[in-house]
């Protein structure tokens, strides 16, 4: 989608004549349907200007094309300026400039990215180099017309306010060198190399045809990515599937590749630890390397973020961009046009939006994605909603699929991979929390998976590291029971998870990490919560469960606290529908416990629901500080530090 296109004349005499905001606001409105928010119209104001300078200055040809805020496919993202023409050889260029006002930034210990101040505070964001070769690596991987070489793309960056410090310039710093190769930087000092640099790239115009070939032309994988997708999955254990894993996956790839325009709906239920990833990961897989025009959809962010970087193999910077244009949030398909996609593989399904979520503007995610897609894939559990708009429940999809007249298919995996194949710790867990009878009302086989109720958060601590230094993927994990501080009051390492009866003290995962948290080296220092752990798995975690949650004696259930539980956005509504909180509550609980392949460690502040805990596993609790001879060791050694993580 395109907010506003001219040619280089009519740009240049639209700035001159001071209307070009105007323009592009009026646009805006129109192609989006909503107000562009203050800063975006101050940077029209700003940075046109600028680029008007350089683009007069460079006398590359006036009926070369111009783009502004060209809105990427399926992504919500937007290109800055696009200019289109004829290169020295006469062949189509496209130019991508990512503008930035930016007047300071610093380094980040990360590849690619770097911190900045945004909205008032610090931020960790990708380097505009990187922004503006992602765009361009999306076009080549997705857009025929680049696939098959008929259109040349380059991109740069351009910081017009930027003066670089005298020495050790951040942005150019030898890490960054050869994504600078990629795409050029030229800051508030470059302007004439930047002018040359146009100059180089456009010898004729072409008014407006290439541009108009980009707004128009298929989007299909090119064959270079069908490669390298194929190099990331061979030979990968992680994608290893077993049993019923390969009968959904067998028959997801035969419904795709069926003849026929009529849609087709696969549903696949499982709980925690049944391989829903597995088989999700490797049907995309599959269909991608077949030609087909297919997206990965996660919900959740988090997930969305790890699951890339599983698959991507470190250091490889084009492989990277790639797969985040494969990889796509659940809000992309709002006002996609109907099968845009071959397929659409919708992991973590249950989390889909209905309307009035947080920065969704449609109906129904579920309706989105069915209509964008001839055939749509969903991999849900009803035990894993969370929140109110938390709508891709089965019965919802099979309504949804129902009015768009899409035949429907469904399997349900049974068996778990999760927890050691402790089938029945997860089963007894739901019997516990209440969200279904079940079997195992009276324990599992404590041999095959281990979990514990520690008297105190500390020993959950403790628990943990110890884990964590015997080289096992363990963390801390903890209802929303604790206020969070906000981004620019030093979240991520104000201890806002406190115990103060036990002396405890940890903070939250930070905002700059949220979607990294789970494989990020200091998220081993912070807590992680639902949406930075749902759909992930570790060896171990160590859970803390609030007052959010508690059990009332008297009448022999459990029941939510409203005032406890601080998830405003989850608890919205549910001050007077208590059975409902209560069930959200304990679907939270069962989704952190089962993050741990091979144990959990609990601490329970409820003293009555801790009490039902003990008596549901009939065993004798703890006492305080009661361990094992190696962690007595490791609790003396941890607690000699006056600064480690779980203490005030």
């Amino acid at each position: 989608m395109i907010v506003f296109k001219s040619s280089v004349a009519e740009f240049l005499d639209a700035v001159e004549r001071s209307a070009l905001t105007g323009m592009i606001e009026t646009r805006y409105r129109t192609a989006l349907h909503r107000a562009p928010a203050p800063g975006e119209r101050q940077a029209w104001q700003n940075s046109m200007n600028f680029v008007c300078h350089r683009l007069r200055r460079s006398k590359i040809p006036q009926d070369c094309g111009v783009l502004i805020e060209y809105v990427i496919p399926t992504t919500l993202k937007r290109m800055d300026l696009v200019l289109s023409g004829f290169n020295r050889e006469k062949n189509k260029q496209v130019l991508i400039i990512e503008l930035k006002q930016w007047m300071e930034a610093r380094l980040s210990r990360n590849p690619d990215l770097v911190w900045t101040r945004m909205g008032g505070g610090d931020v960790e964001t990708p380097h505009p180099c990187y922004q503006a070769y992602s765009y361009l690596r999306f076009l080549q991987d997705l857009h025929e017309g680049f696939g098959r070489n008929e259109i040349r793309g380059r991109s740069c960056a351009y910081l017009h306010n930027y003066e670089p410090a005298a020495r050790d310039e951040p942005l150019l710093d030898k890490r960054y060198r050869s994504l600078q190769t990629d795409a050029p930087l030229f800051l508030g000092t470059d302007h004439e190399k930047l002018e040359g640099f146009l100059a180089d790239h456009f010898h004729a115009g072409d008014g407006g045809a290439i541009l108009d070939q980009l707004e128009t032309g298929p989007f299909r994988p090119s064959k270079r990515l069908m490669d390298e997708v194929a190099n990331l999955y061979e030979g990968n254990p992680s994608f290893l599937m077993l049993d019923e894993q390969k009968v959904a996956y067998e028959n997801i790839v035969a419904a795709v590749l069926e003849k026929g325009t009529k849609k087709r709906t696969i549903i696949v239920q499982g709980g925690p630890g049944t391989g829903k990833s597995v088989i999700s990961m490797n049907a995309f897989g599959h269909l991608l390397r077949s030609g087909l025009n297919v997206r990965f959809v996660a919900p959740n962010a988090a997930f969305r973020q790890v699951t890339k970087t599983s698959l991507v193999r470190k250091g490889k910077r084009g492989v990277k961009a790639t797969i985040d244009n494969l990889f796509l949030g659940s809000a992309s398909f709002l006002r996609c046009n109907e099968n845009t996609f071959d397929a659409l593989i919708v992991d973590e399904a249950h989390r889909l939006k209905g309307k009035g979520a947080y920065q969704y503007f449609g109906e129904s995610q579920v309706e989105d994605i069915l209509k964008a897609s001839r055939l749509n894939v969903f991999f849900v559990d009803d035990n894993q909603r969370i929140r109110k708009d938390d709508i891709g429940t089965v019965d919802t999809i099979r309504k949804a699929a129902a009015k768009f007249q899409s035949k429907v298919t469904e399997f349900n995996l049974v068996s778990q991979f999760r927890c050691s194949g402790a089938d029945g710790f997860l089963q007894w867990l739901d019997d516990v929390l209440g969200i279904q009878p079940t079997a195992n009302f009276d324990g599992w086989d404590p041999d095959a998976f281990t979990f514990e109720i520690c008297p105190t958060p500390g020993d959950v601590l403790a628990r943990v590291q110890a884990k964590n230094r015997e080289g096992k993927r363990a963390r801390m994990l903890a209802g929303y029971a604790w206020k969070w501080s906000s981004e620019g009051n030093g979240n991520g390492e104000v201890e806002d998870v406190r115990i103060p009866e036990h002396g405890f003290a940890m903070p939250w995962n930070g905002r700059t990490i949220s979607t990294s948290w789970a494989i990020h080296p200091d998220g081993e220092g912070q807590i992680g919560c639902v949406h930075t752990s749902q759909g992930l798995e570790f060896d171990y975690v160590g859970v803390l469960v609030g007052r959010d949650l508690q059990y009332d004696p008297d009448r022999g259930d459990l029941r939510a606290s409203w005032s406890d539980y601080k998830d405003s956005t989850g608890k919205k509504g549910l001050k007077e529908d208590p059975a409902t909180l209560t069930r959200f509550v304990g679907n939270i609980y069962k989704i952190l416990m089962s993050r741990g392949m091979k144990g959990c460690f609990v601490y329970i502040q409820d003293e009555a629901l801790a009490g039902y805990f003990q008596d549901r596993l009939g065993r004798t609790p703890m006492a305080p500080g009661a361990m094992g001879h190696e962690d007595s060791l490791l609790a003396t050694n941890v607690g000699s530090s006056q600064n480690r993580p779980g203490t005030i």
